[in-house]
């Protein structure tokens, strides 16, 4: 026996009658991904370890889904294929999570789909893992026995980020990086419940709170075969992980929010989620949408679609396997309502029904594959009673409408309340969520009677006021994420916040317990500065009061919050393409200047308008 053969021969006694999961994720590996496939499932096969390979399409749009979908283990008695398909594209964290979700595995190991690391170095992850009595093993370029072809340029980035990660995490590893890492199941499971970054910093994350909740760590050789990807990083790319990382430096560190952060209980059953969507009638969205539904990773839902008058949908047409939807109609019922406003559609959907959960999105909005899933595991906490996520700008639409888009991702913009639009922050409780992506239990709605009917927008506030004054808490979960419309820039974008800033300075003074905040009187006090500085500059004797040069430097401070103003506004809109950088910074002044002057239209009105708005809905074509 040779010694790579004892090394197997240990692999094979710890995962013993049990499973090894290997989670690969693949994205746009349509060309090598049923040979690579085979490749690491022969290799397992032929040293008889316990193996279910658990390869995840990331959404890659190039056919790697149907390779998964025709993709057969026949004659393999000791590996099993558990293919997981993701709809759209979520990044590397997302994936390996939505891996993770189907593995059954004590051991849990982690590998990139396109097999630059040899999965031939396995033993010696497991021979790491039992030496130095350790939790996690990583696989790093930096090990002595590792075999690398690495350019220069490269290895400087990747010396810089391993000295950014110890000053800045304290993780003692040499390489967070490289993909291919070991897992006992009891440590990683815990570590993917805190998990927020999706993307670039995943694993840098991922270790940072296993080893902060006393996971041990230790390092493996690995073989990396690059072939000829050795592309220059893109700038993008560098200032993502640098804010990842930084990002990941402060949840850790400053906020400790990975040891206090809210991991519900395992629910005892699968609720029934009834879906309420409110809209005008039939369009293309709607039509996204309940697409987007049929696909959802938990099953037990309904959906409940409020139109006007009754339409034919044309998802009916499609009801086929391959789209997912042949057993949508059975769970779909069309309710026409009349020409009434969303919340007394919304109230009629809560009666009709059955659910436990009633999930509120918008027929201009589409969910996330693991929408109902990552929400619905909060409700086994009985203080729980309402869950929101993020409405993110969907990458496909028009180039206006993602301009605004980014307005409102804009911290200047939306401040405090920046998560409602990016699929980022930390689970939190707060206090008003808007109805395009909130899940609230049917009971309570019941209790006090669903939404109000007597304003519009603004009825989903005093829903949430309804629910936190019934002693329950509101959740928010930046996984539990929608795709939502925008209205382009600048007529429609504006029109559908100036609705709302009139509607928000109305309830500051009759609603204030969940209105009354600080940062919404920001963008007025703004539009009082711009009116003060004419009749300021001009209407003074400067040069009388203070004196020639004193006066000119008096008239200077005054201009100064404007001027560091605009350099805020240009930094945080910055964006690599000039157009839009400079129309996301046009649409930043302009929403202030528009939100501040119908804030206070809303402060000083006795009475807010609640007529049937249809304008700027977007239901047109595509």
């Amino acid at each position: 026996m040779t010694q790579l053969d004892e090394k197997w021969e240990l692999t094979r006694k710890a995962v013993g009658s049990d499973r090894l999961s290997v989670i690969m994720p693949l994205y746009r590996l349509a060309a090598s991904a049923a040979a690579n496939l085979r490749q690491v499932a022969e290799l397992f096969e032929q040293y008889a370890v316990e193996t279910e390979l658990v390869p995840v399409d990331d959404g890659s749009g190039d056919g790697t889904d149907e390779i998964l979908r025709h993709f057969e283990l026949s004659g393999y008695r000791h590996v099993v294929l558990k293919p997981v398909i993701c709809p759209r594209n979520g990044g590397k964290g997302a994936a390996l999570r939505a891996g993770f979700e189907v593995s059954t595995g004590r051991y849990v190991m982690l590998l990139d789909g396109d097999l630059d690391i040899n999965p031939q170095q396995t033993p010696l992850f497991f021979e790491s893992m039992a030496k130095n009595r350790v939790d996690i093993v990583v696989g790093s370029k930096r090990h002595p026995d590792s075999k690398v072809q690495y350019p220069w340029h490269r290895r400087i980035v990747s010396w810089c980020y391993f000295t950014l990660v110890k000053w800045f995490v304290g993780l003692s590893i040499t390489d967070t990086q490289t993909g291919m890492k070991l897992f006992k199941r009891e440590v990683l499971g815990p570590a993917l419940d805190r998990m927020l970054v999706k993307t670039y910093a995943f694993d840098l994350e991922l270790l940072a709170i296993a080893a902060s909740r006393g996971a041990k760590i230790a390092e493996a050789p690995v073989v990396i075969r690059f072939g000829n990807k050795f592309g220059a990083l893109k700038p993008k790319t560098v200032y993502e992980m640098a804010k990842d990382t930084l990002a990941v430096f402060y949840r850790l560190r400053l906020l400790k929010y990975y040891a206090k952060c809210l991991v519900p209980k395992k629910l005892d059953h699968d609720p029934l989620v009834s879906i309420v969507i409110a809209c005008p009638g039939g369009s293309w969205m709607l039509d996204e949408c309940l697409a987007a539904i049929a696909k959802q990773s938990y099953a037990n839902w309904e959906a409940i679609v409020l139109p006007d008058e009754d339409f034919r949908l044309e998802t009916e047409d499609n009801m086929s396997d391959v789209s997912g939807l042949k057993s949508f109609a059975s769970r779909l019922r069309v309710i026409p309502t009349g020409k009434v406003r969303p919340a007394e559609k919304r109230n009629l959907g809560i009666r009709e029904a059955k659910g436990e959960i009633i999930a509120f999105i918008d027929d201009d909005a589409y969910p996330d594959a693991h929408w109902l899933e990552y929400a619905v595991k909060y409700f086994g906490e009985p203080d729980i009673g309402g869950v929101g996520g993020p409405g993110v700008t969907p990458p496909g639409d028009k180039k206006l409408a993602r301009v605004g888009g980014r307005v409102y991702d804009n911290w200047l913009v939306s401040g405090n309340y920046r998560y409602r639009y990016h699929a980022g922050g930390v689970r939190m409780d707060v206090d008003d969520y808007p109805s395009c992506n909130l899940f609230v239990r049917k009971d309570l709605l019941e209790k006090f009677g669903g939404y109000r009917t007597d304003f519009w927008p603004g009825e989903d506030t005093l829903l949430c006021k309804d629910i936190i004054d019934n002693w329950k808490r509101i959740v928010y979960d930046p996984w539990v994420v929608v795709y939502h419309h925008r209205r382009p820039l600048f007529g429609a974008h504006l029109r559908q916040l100036g609705r709302y800033a009139f509607h928000r300075g109305y309830f500051c003074k009759r609603y204030p317990s969940n209105s009354l905040h600080l940062s919404y009187f920001v963008p007025t006090a703004f539009v009082a500065y711009l009116l003060s500085v004419p009749i300021l500059w001009f209407a003074l004797p400067w040069g009388e009061w203070i004196g020639g040069h004193a006066g000119a430097a008096a008239q200077g401070a005054l201009l100064l919050p404007g001027l560091v103003y605009l350099l805020l506004v240009l930094l945080t809109s910055f964006a690599f393409n000039p157009l839009t950088w400079i129309l996301t910074a046009v649409g930043v002044v302009a929403s202030h200047v528009t939100y501040g002057i119908q804030f206070v239209r809303g402060l000083c009105a006795k009475k807010a308008p609640c007529e049937f708005i249809g304008k700027d809905h977007g239901g047109g074509k595509r």
